[in-house]
């Protein structure tokens, strides 16, 4: 069975869902369907396609956003630097340029300061980890998406593909999981970001595009 996409675009109307299942009947909760809210993020981005919310992201750079190669296309902007999605700076995006896996740069038209920028790892953490995950995605199989960034634990499981075929990490849910509008969003361990959301089943795993794998395409396009 193929993956979900993660992305959330034209009102989080899903772009691709050949692994799409019924709402779940629970309670929404305000989270990444479980987990907890973020109180600060200065590194978070997140990622606008025609003035609709679609991604998550991370800003690495005061001229570069990281995220999912998947969630790009005309008319992006990001909003950086607030959990609060919508009251983050706003740059618009010059261009973007695109990995083979599912990881996209988005070049900022102008340059955003913030306090910290997203650290990227060089090695993939180890299996049995527990790991972290963000983004302002659906917080029930059904919606709608969080107003405020969320984060979840899962546990690192094995080194797996992402949605175009580049090495990804595959992790399981411990206290939530990942769905749409949480793609490009960081996955961290030890303080630094190992992955970037490509794909989920939204109930129990999720894969991750890992980072180390594109360390030096990173370095080589955005100086990073």
């Amino acid at each position: 069975m193929r993956p979900f996409i993660l992305a959330c675009a034209l009102l989080c109307a899903v772009t691709a869902a050949p692994a799409n299942a019924s709402p779940s009947s629970g309670s929404v909760e305000p989270m990444i369907i479980g987990g907890t809210l973020v109180t600060s993020a200065p590194w978070a981005a997140a990622v606008y396609r025609n003035g609709s919310f679609t991604c998550s992201g991370t800003i690495i750079s005061p001229n570069w956003v990281l995220t999912a190669k998947h969630c790009v296309g005309t008319g992006l902007t990001v909003r950086v630097g607030n959990v609060y999605r919508a009251q983050g700076t706003p740059s618009s995006v010059s261009r973007y340029v695109n990995n083979s896996a599912d990881v996209s740069l988005l070049q900022l038209s102008t340059p955003i300061q913030t306090s910290e920028y997203s650290k990227l790892a060089d090695t993939n953490p180890a299996i049995g980890t527990t790991n972290q995950i963000y983004g302002w995605g659906y917080t029930s199989r059904s919606g709608p998406v969080s107003p405020q960034l969320k984060t979840a634990n899962v546990r690192m499981t094995s080194i797996c593909r992402d949605y175009y075929g580049g090495q990804a990490l595959c992790t399981s849910r411990i206290n939530g999981n990942a769905w749409s509008g949480d793609s490009g969003g960081p996955q961290m361990y030890n303080g630094q970001q190992v992955g970037v959301a490509s794909t989920a089943d939204g109930s129990s795993t999720q894969q991750y595009s890992s980072v180390p794998a594109v360390r030096a395409w990173i370095r080589s396009t955005a100086g990073v």
